[in-house]
């Protein structure tokens, strides 16, 4: 046989074991139970709000039990625990068989959600999800959810910290499925964080400066270099400035605007006559 194919098996031989128990286990409150295999045999834990039901008169029905694991179910030496359940609030399989119980009765299913939700919470649950599903009002099924509290739906948390409970209530309508879904007290979410409010410890900020100074001296050079270089670009930059208005002073001389006028004052005045120059030693006839 593969061992794929043993695995399928050793599973669907536990869930019909869980099927026989609550059939046979209803009014003991029944809520689970668990399978190890041992040198010694096949050792089944099995929960319940009732033990002393489940055990019968001098262990009676755990015979009977026994005998029946032994011959259908072909279990190896199977060997019947029986476990009170401290809370029953918070086990999912139990408040499933309470809400089923309560609707079979002619509970409203609003109310009877309503009022096993707060029971839940009120037990100190994290999270809770009921979901009733069937002919609740009329002709055609739909769901009907009730939450409160924070629940996982997927992945790992999902599978290992949520506990879950499925049951059935047969009314004349059909039948309807109850689940629930319930996160225990003492669960730690994967996503969880804490902030913590104060000072820091001495110590550690001791420590911290330390780490600080060891990085500084194994790195001086890199840090240096970038401090400095900011420096000398702001002390060229500061220079330009200065020297721009400097410059542009020297070379823009200021207008003088007399000159101006000067010329325009001679372009605009009339032209006297030329004189000849008169050498010494010579004389002209008019002043003779």
């Amino acid at each position: 046989m593969a061992i794929e194919r043993k695995f399928v098996q050793d599973g669907l031989k536990k869930v019909r074991i869980n099927e026989y128990f609550i059939q046979q286990l209803d009014r003991a409150g029944y809520s689970g139970m668990k399978i190890n295999r041992t040198p010694m045999g096949t050792q089944i834990t099995i929960y319940a709000e009732k033990p002393g039901m489940v055990i019968g008169k001098a262990g009676k029905t755990v015979r009977i039990f026994t005998k029946k694991l032994d011959e259908e179910f072909q279990l190896d030496n199977p060997q019947i625990d029986v476990q009170e359940v401290v809370k029953p609030e918070l086990n999912a399989q139990m408040m499933a068989n309470m809400l089923a119980n309560a609707l079979e009765r002619g509970w409203y299913f609003r109310k009877a959600g309503h009022s096993t939700l707060q029971r839940i919470m009120n037990a100190g649950a994290l999270g809770c999800e009921i979901i009733i599903s069937g002919k609740l009002t009329g002709p055609r099924k739909r769901r009907e959810k009730f939450l409160a509290g924070r629940i996982k739906h997927t992945g790992i948390p999902a599978e290992e910290l949520v506990d879950k409970g499925f049951a059935k209530a047969i009314k004349k309508l059909g039948v309807l499925g109850v689940q629930v879904r319930i996160v225990q007290p003492d669960v730690v979410m994967p996503d969880n964080f804490t902030i913590l409010s104060g000072e820091m410890p001495a110590e550690v900020i001791e420590e911290e400066v330390k780490e600080e100074g060891k990085d500084d001296t194994s790195e001086t050079g890199t840090k240096t270099q970038s401090v400095e270089e900011p420096k000398t670009k702001v002390e060229k930059s500061t220079a330009k400035v200065k020297e721009t208005p400097d410059e542009k002073s020297a070379d823009i001389k200021p207008i003088d605007k007399s000159e101006t006028y000067k010329e325009e004052i001679k372009s605009k005045s009339p032209k006297k006559p030329k004189t000849k120059e008169i050498k010494d030693g010579e004389s002209t006839k008019g002043d003779e």
